[in-house]
């Protein structure tokens, strides 16, 4: 049963790294295991809590793991994502392709004894009525960036929320922007042939997470998420790391991915 576990990791394509049997590790594009002792949880015995953008379930299963009563949301059709205007049939394909072979949500499922509840549903559409009713505690992960109007996908979230409700915003933030203007919301705007598009400055992200309604319970601070197995991290070619996207490259391989936390009320 294990090797024939392994077969099926190796065969693949993963975004967040799980021990899924012992000694069974999924080579995910992240590793996120340290970084999910951060989040100020609080106690989830019992609370109806969401995962928004789940993918693979990492936050839907550790919430549940931490006794939460919990339904995770994804957008499993690429047509549906936020994809600019001219982007190549290619690369559409490509990125939707990755994400198939991505889709191991129902295995792992059975593997874990999950009683997670996955809805196919985009984060635009979300509904209380849908859900089950509204969350105690709600998980929005990397998946801002992905948006076009990502504010508009926060006022979302704050429609499926509890007036007492946790809301945890982990996002992309541009760290040069962060820490040349460490109090002025900005952002900088890709919008070119894939569906990467605002990356703001922790500012930024905070003033998101306010313009859609929500009260910032703490300061936001800035988080460097690890890499996972299944991530080449390589440091730039001499020369490159004077340019923007080259310095990008040194912090990632340095540091981690730049990433803020925003921990928000209704």
């Amino acid at each position: 049963m294990t090797e024939e576990l392994r077969e099926w990791v190796a065969s693949r394509s993963w975004y967040h790294t799980m021990e899924i049997a012992p000694g069974v590790l999924t080579p995910g594009w992240f590793d996120l295991r340290s970084f999910a002792g951060e989040i100020p949880w609080g106690d989830l015995t019992g609370m109806r809590c969401l995962d928004v953008g789940t993918f693979d379930g990492f936050w839907a299963f550790e919430m549940e793991r931490r006794g939460g009563a919990v339904v995770a949301v994804d957008e499993l059709d690429p047509d549906k994502w936020d994809w600019p205007a001219g982007s190549r049939a290619e690369a559409v394909a490509a990125i939707a392709d990755r994400h198939r072979r991505g889709e191991s949500f129902p295995r792992l499922k059975e593997l874990l004894g999950s009683g997670v509840e996955r809805h196919h549903c985009n984060v635009y559409d979300l509904d209380a009525d849908r859900l089950g009713g509204p969350f105690d505690v709600i998980y929005v992960g990397s998946i801002l960036l992905h948006l076009r109007d990502p504010v508009r996908a926060l006022e979302r979230v704050r429609a499926v929320a509890k007036p007492s409700a946790r809301v945890f915003v982990v996002d992309a933030i541009d760290i040069e922007l962060t820490l040349a203007f460490p109090s002025r919301p900005m952002a900088g705007l890709d919008g070119l042939g894939r569906p990467w598009w605002w990356k703001p400055n922790l500012a930024g992200l905070a003033r998101m997470v306010t313009s859609a309604g929500f009260t910032v319970d703490r300061p936001p601070r800035r988080v460097f998420l690890q890499p996972g197995a299944g991530q080449p991290t390589p440091w730039p070619r001499p020369g490159h790391a004077l340019r923007r996207d080259g310095r990008e490259m040194a912090v990632f391989r340095l540091k981690g991915d730049p990433h803020g936390l925003v921990v928000a009320r209704p």
